[in-house]
Parts: C-alpha cells; sequence; structure tokens
C-alpha cells in the first residue's frame, strides 16, 4: 500500500486473476471483501474460501470479514459450531463478522416470531465477537422507502417499483424499521466495548440527522458509505457537509460492489463490463466527496461536498484504520 490508497471498507469481488486484480492498481485501492451468510446451511463458506485466499495472497490489495449460518433452533450446538468457526476464521486473518439483514427481515423461531438482531440467541455470538476485539458490521434493514407508500422522486424508487416482493407498506407480517433499528441500537447498548459499524449509512441513509443522533448517544457505532451515494447528494449539502465535519471519525469508505463470482468465471467482455461499473462508481464517490461545484449523478447535477483533505485522509484511509484494526497488515 502506498500513502494513499484508499480503503473501500464494502466490497464483494472475486478477484482471482491478474486482470482482475489490475483494477486494484490502477485505482490504488485495498478491498475489505465481506462474506453474506443467506441460509442456515453453511453454502455461503465458498465465498469465505475465496476472500481468505485473496487477503493471505495479497495482503497489500485485499482483507475480509466473515460471517455464520443462521440459527438452528433444534441444534443444541448451534453456538458451540458458530464459535467455533469464528475462531478459525479469526485465526485465518478475518478482522470482521457480518451479520445480515435476514436476521430481522426473514429468519423466524419456531413460533413464527421474527429473530431480530438483539434477540438472546444471537447474544453468546456478539459476546465472542466482542472479546476477540474484533468489529462487528450490521446491515439489518433495507432504506426507510420499503416501508413507505411508492414514490416516483424516492431515491429507491427503481428498485421497490420492480421488487414488490420487498415492498413493505402496509404489510403488518415484517417488523417496523423503527423496530429494525431498534434492535440493532439495543445490540450496541449493550456491548459499549464492541465496534459496531452500520453498513450503508447504518440503514439511515433517509437522513444523516438521525446518523448522528445514534453517533452522539453510542460512541462505539460507526456508519460505512456504501451504495448510499445518491442518497447523500439528495439531502441537503450544507446538512451533509455538516455532518461529515461533526464526525468525520465515525464515517467510512465503501461502494458495495463487486463480481459476485470468481472472475475467472466470467467471460473477457463481462469482466471488462464489471471492471468499467466499479470503476465508474469509485469516480462518482471521488467527484462527489472531493469536487467544487456540482456532480452529475444519475443524469441530475447535484451539490458535491468539496470535503478538505484532513477529512478526506479519514474517510478514505484513516478510519478504516481505526474501525478494522488489522485491515493494513
Amino acid at each position: 500500500m502506498t500513502p494513499n490508497t484508499r480503503i473501500d471498507v464494502h466490497m464483494h469481488y472475486m478477484g482471482d486473476t491478474d486482470i482482475s486484480r489490475s483494477l486494484l492498481e490502477s485505482l490504488d485501492l485495498k478491498m475489505m471483501n465481506i462474506c453474506v451468510a443467506e441460509d442456515a446451511d453453511g453454502k455461503w463458506r465458498d465465498q469465505a474460501d475465496v476472500y481468505r485466499n485473496l487477503a493471505h495472497c495479497y495482503p497489500d490489495r485485499f482483507a475480509w470479514c466473515t460471517s455464520f449460518d443462521l440459527p438452528k433452533f433444534e441444534d443444541a450446538d448451534y453456538i458451540k459450531r458458530v464459535i467455533e468457526g469464528l475462531e478459525r476464521d479469526f485465526r485465518d486473518g478475518a478482522i470482521a463478522c457480518k451479520i445480515w439483514k435476514n436476521v430481522g427481515m426473514g429468519l423466524r423461531n419456531p413460533s413464527g416470531d421474527h429473530v431480530l438482531v438483539d434477540d438472546p440467541i444471537l447474544e453468546p455470538i456478539v459476546r465472542f465477537i466482542e472479546a476477540q476485539g474484533k468489529t462487528l458490521l450490521m446491515h439489518i434493514a433495507d432504506p426507510l422507502d420499503g416501508w413507505l407508500p411508492l414514490d416516483p422522486s424516492s431515491v429507491h424508487y427503481g428498485y421497490y417499483s420492480k421488487n414488490l416482493e420487498w415492498h413493505l407498506y402496509g404489510r403488518t407480517d415484517m417488523p417496523t424499521h423503527r423496530q429494525l433499528m431498534d434492535a440493532r441500537d439495543n445490540v450496541i447498548a449493550r456491548h459499549p466495548n464492541l465496534r459496531v459499524v452500520g453498513a450503508h449509512l447504518g440503514s439511515l441513509e433517509h437522513d444523516v440527522n438521525e446518523v448522528a443522533r445514534r453517533f452522539d448517544k453510542y460512541p462505539n457505532f460507526a456508519v460505512d458509505v456504501s451504495a448510499r451515494l445518491y442518497d447523500l447528494a439528495t439531502q441537503d449539502v450544507s446538512l451533509v457537509r455538516e455532518f461529515f465535519n461533526n464526525y468525520q471519525d465515525r464515517i467510512l469508505f465503501g461502494i458495495d460492489c463487486g463480481t459476485w463470482e470468481l472472475a475467472s468465471a466470467k467471460s473477457p467482455e463481462q469482466m471488462a463490463n464489471t471492471m468499467k461499473y466499479i470503476t465508474k462508481e469509485y469516480s462518482d464517490y471521488s467527484a462527489y466527496l472531493e469536487s467544487e461545484g456540482a456532480v452529475t449523478l444519475r443524469d441530475r447535477e447535484l451539490p458535491a461536498l468539496n470535503l478538505p483533505a484532513d477529512i478526506l485522509d479519514k474517510v478514505y484511509r484513516d478510519n478504516a484504520k481505526r474501525w478494522y484494526p488489522g485491515i493494513v497488515s
């Protein structure tokens, strides 16, 4: 790594070819690849194997974050197996653990109730992560717009209008956004010595003031900006600039893109398109964070932040080192 290497703390990039890794060299990036455990059957371990090997072989460009299987409520050894897996992954260089939104928005207990992230079944796992001095990454809710009426002016209208199964407005069979936030906040409060990073602006992307309120209450909480550039750019620029200034030690850089499968499994054309898309995402983030004046995002002219160099250094690098110890070997 060079002194100017940016650290992206939220990626899913299976860069197992020289060509795919050339992207990191050309943009001078280090990425933390994040495992997503979508089920209780360990299929996500294939991700872990790839991400671990990349971090071992190319430590200047890759780090990795593990996860764990969803609970099997009939399995008396569930907690034991999860902790053994986390012990192994931490020995193998994982610097954090992720809990995904299927906890809260999918997983149900034998009674049929949704299992939220503050459920007692997960408490021993959270305590273990805290005791190991590792960071817990949480993505435990969709954007608030998913619970509101469809609105063509919404940042997320394109997604929810095409994925109605995840548009929860009026549904009583799912937790509310507030319930998911409260459950996450309960875990943060219960474990003041646990570093918690909220993915995607902590699922509070609709209002930086909501993030700020958590920052003021929970000193062990930070957020990444991954996949939420447009949410930031469409809020009042003076408020967002003030947010970055006031909480410059709590905001981490990331874009949440990836290959989503081995680069070697893609055709040359597919990989070229993937790299082009990712390069454009980095360019857009840089333009918004660094530029003076306006930037064009989704064919719309929006004011840029023009952050000073010292804040950019923290967002691009220093905060990653603080909130994810070991991300730089």
